[in-house]
């Protein structure tokens, strides 16, 4: 019993260096590395800033439209066919394109009230007439008149000569068409972060399973080594129970890297419309590449240049106030057009055409509140409108500045775990040789595999950190959706 104490402490440190699994992102995984939470956090924040947008939500890009049927083979995915696949089948970006219709049909439909207006009738009328039933009679003749009948073909004309108002409510539309229109192009960028951070997670997943098969492969020659040694009598039973817990914990984190792998590849599959039976495997990996040197300015001025969302917001604006210009035109007069054309007879044999055409001009004479309420829904719109302009132009310059300092960091982070790997290792190597000699027990070794195993993780999280940053900076810049090859430079395995 004082043995299993002992080893106690060992046991919970081996389990803090883990992380448990989440379906979807290793960022919330409970005990997961802070590296990975960082980004996570990183990623989450601009995928809330930019995401939203006309009722279409961040998560929404992380589902799909399921397109085909599962295969029997395993497909070898890149993260270039990922993304594609997502630009086919990702719901945010069906969602945008349909709000996008949804603001064009509008469009068309305040460019009716400018357009002619043409429609037409065709009437067969028989009639009888009791004159009485008016009140007239004459002597001698019949009150009843009829049956008659009447035949009428007609086509009527409408047409608005001068209306501020709906002109303007047309440019407010065309506005947010264009806006509509900006939005779904900039959602191809959600569709390259989403769908690039489950790959990167997937990666990443992959890479922490490398590293546990090394160490449980470790874990193992410590125990056989313990094993060998007390049979042989040069090592307590202590040394076996504290070499048999470390394999066993090793085995757990390779048991739940595993589920964790699987678990991120069915939120890619979903993110991309792959069928979730679809077995698949990673193609690219993920080595160490700097980003590309660029000043905060540079790249503001960058975003400023090719953000789709904030030449979007821009546009809303102006719909705005064409929105605005337009409630204080309904107090302007307006003048319209009315005609109509056609053939009336007592038979189609017996018609001849007849046409009426009028021009009117109408004025409000008396709709103060009406006029003034309409003002100040439109006012008040604009001024939102304008706000969250202005707001998002700052949030972009702050997208921009925390996809650089994450970058940054996380270069040095590479650089500081690739480091602290390779002198774990070697303290691992020192500590089983001293094993082995028999100059000192294996808790130096349980000690060495466990800081070897923290290393490695903390190392493949700076990597994957890296990685989303510069996915990062590529949407915040807005090249996402057509330079995220350049932006991660992946490679084949």
């Amino acid at each position: 019993m004082i043995g299993l104490a002992a080893l106690l402490p060992i046991a919970a440190m081996a389990q803090a260096t883990t992380g448990g699994a989440n379906p979807t992102t290793a960022g919330d995984r409970a005990n997961g590395p802070q590296t990975v939470q960082a980004a996570q956090g990183a990623f989450a924040s601009v995928a809330s800033a930019t995401g939203q947008s006309n009722g279409v939500s961040a998560d929404d890009y992380k589902g799909s439209l399921t397109s085909g049927k599962a295969t029997d083979g395993v497909l070898d995915l890149t993260l270039d066919d990922a993304i594609q696949r997502g630009f086919k089948t990702n719901l945010g970006l069906i969602l945008q394109n349909s709000e996008m219709q949804n603001a064009s049909g509008t469009r068309l439909q305040q460019l009716q009230a400018l357009l002619p207006t043409v429609t037409g009738t065709a009437s067969y009328t028989i009639q009888q007439v009791n004159l009485a039933a008016y009140g007239l009679t004459f002597p001698g003749i019949n009150p009843i008149i009829g049956p008659f009948q009447v035949f009428d073909f007609r086509a009527y004309l409408s047409q608005s000569l001068l209306n501020i108002s709906s002109i303007q409510k047309y440019l407010a539309s065309k506005h947010n068409f264009a806006g509509a229109k900006l939005t779904a192009e900039d959602a191809r960028n959600m569709v390259v972060l989403t769908v690039g951070n489950a790959y990167l997670l997937c990666i990443a997943d992959e890479s922490r399973i490398e590293a546990e098969e090394a160490e449980k492969a470790n874990a193992k020659v410590s125990l056989d080594q313990a094993t060998a040694n007390h049979d042989a009598g040069t090592s307590p039973k202590l040394d076996v129970l504290r070499a048999q817990v470390d394999f066993q914990n090793a085995d757990q984190q390779l048991i739940q890297a595993r589920n964790t792998l699987e678990k991120d590849k069915l939120a890619l599959a979903r993110a991309i419309g792959l069928p979730l039976d679809q077995k698949f495997r990673i193609a690219d990996a993920a080595p160490y590449t700097a980003a590309t040197p660029t000043t905060p300015e540079q790249a503001f001025a960058d975003a400023l240049k090719n953000r789709k969302d904030l030449a979007a917001s821009e546009e809303k604006v102006k719909g705005a106030e064409s929105q605005r210009k337009a409630a204080v035109a309904e107090q302007f007069p307006t003048v319209d057009f009315n005609g109509d054309y056609g053939d009336q007879g007592t038979t189609i044999g017996h018609s001849h055409g007849t046409y009426s055409a009028v021009g009117e001009v109408s004025a409000p004479i008396l709709q103060i509140a009406k006029t003034r309420g309409d003002i100040e829904v439109a006012d008040a719109d604009l001024q939102r409108q304008k706000a969250r302009y202005s707001d998002q132009v700052q949030q972009v310059n702050a997208d921009v500045r925390d996809a650089l300092l994450d970058i940054e960091a996380a270069a040095k982070l590479v650089e500081a775990t690739k480091s602290n790997v390779d002198l774990a290792n070697e303290e691992l190597s020192e500590a089983q040789q001293r094993f082995r000699s028999g100059v000192a027990d294996n808790l130096e070794v349980s000690d060495a595999q466990s800081q070897t195993e923290q290393a490695n993780d903390k190392y493949i999280s700076a990597l994957y950190q890296h990685n989303v940053a510069k996915l990062s900076l590529a949407r915040a810049v807005g090249y996402a959706g057509t330079n995220y090859k350049q932006a991660l430079q992946l490679g084949g395995k």
